[in-house]
């Protein structure tokens, strides 16, 4: 089993490729960068390349037999498709066994205007319908998104969980380390080649909720703001561009419409039924990270 993990420097991608390297695989990267020296992953080769290069992901995945994709926050359609296209060519070419794409978001049944969804739609469209056995994984919203420079010293500092969801809005909290391990899963279980599946975290809770749980672990009082979903994207496009903000906010935009609130919802006990993988629960994961590095 040769594992080819595209996007295998990000945060997703690198805790994939971490875990499957725990577990003594044989496992190749593959970015648009190499990895900085604290993102590199004992083990791995990272080989360095754009999706859009038809030549540079056949390279990719010569020799490969499973792979994990990870879309990049890019939303023109015309990009999107071209690399889903690269990755299908690719990997039909080389027969791989197993392909698990992950476009890193759920997304509705209906059709929507927001490209943060339609390019996904139409990526895993392409790679489900490439003849190889592919696995989409639909992910909820990220715990690790509050461990950062962004979040992180309003917490600790402030007594403030800030998130562009409505206070009314349920998500199922989800960690990389998990996201990692139903990646793995849907690399090696039999029965879930062709299927999308929407991954959930051990708890779904609203914002006012999740600050509770940061409350009792971090022995503070937390209250929980929600962000505009325009000035969430506003920020963003100062940090990635007009077109990487759109598309990431769409998405929270759409969740707080009555049309969209129960998108990020999900059964707690679907992920360990589908994919053998019990979720970490959110008061564990808080209790796991030194949020004192955040202190001002």
């Amino acid at each position: 089993m040769t594992v080819l993990v595209i996007g295998a420097t990000g945060f997703q991608g690198g805790a994939v490729a971490r875990l499957l390297a725990e577990q003594g695989r044989t496992v190749r990267g593959f970015a648009r960068t190499a990895p900085a020296a604290d993102q590199a992953v004992p083990g791995v080769d990272v080989l360095t390349g754009d999706l859009g290069d038809a030549e540079a992901v056949r390279k990719a995945f010569a020799g490969v037999t499973h792979a994990s994709v990870l879309i990049p926050q890019v939303y023109d359609p015309d990009t999107v498709v071209r690399f889903a296209r690269n990755v299908a060519r690719a990997a039909r070419d080389e027969g791989v066994a197993r392909l698990v794409v992950n476009g890193n978001t759920r997304i509705p049944a209906q059709t929507t205007e927001f490209t943060g969804f339609e390019t996904r739609r139409q990526a895993e469209r392409i790679l489900l319908d490439s003849g190889v056995p592919t696995t989409a994984i639909r992910p909820p919203v990220y715990l690790d998104n509050l461990y950062s420079p962004i979040a992180g010293p309003a917490l600790v500092n402030d007594g403030v969980l800030a998130f562009p969801l409505p206070p009314s809005v349920r998500a199922a909290w989800l960690s990389h380390e998990d996201l990692a391990k139903a990646t793995v899963a849907a690399l090696t279980t039999a029965d879930v080649a062709g299927r999308t599946i929407d991954l959930g975290g051990a708890e779904t809770l609203t914002g006012p909720e999740l600050a509770e749980r940061f409350a009792a672990v971090l022995g503070r009082e937390i209250r929980y703001v929600p962000l505009p979903p325009e000035r969430f994207e506003a920020g963003l496009a100062q940090a990635f561009g007009a077109e990487t903000a759109a598309g990431i906010a769409g998405t929270y935009r759409w969740a707080a419409t009555e049309e969209g609130a129960a998108l990020l919802e999900s059964d707690p006990a679907a992920l360990e039924s589908t994919l053998g993988v019990r979720p970490t629960p959110v008061a564990d994961w808080i209790a796991a990270r030194d949020w004192q590095v955040w202190a001002r």
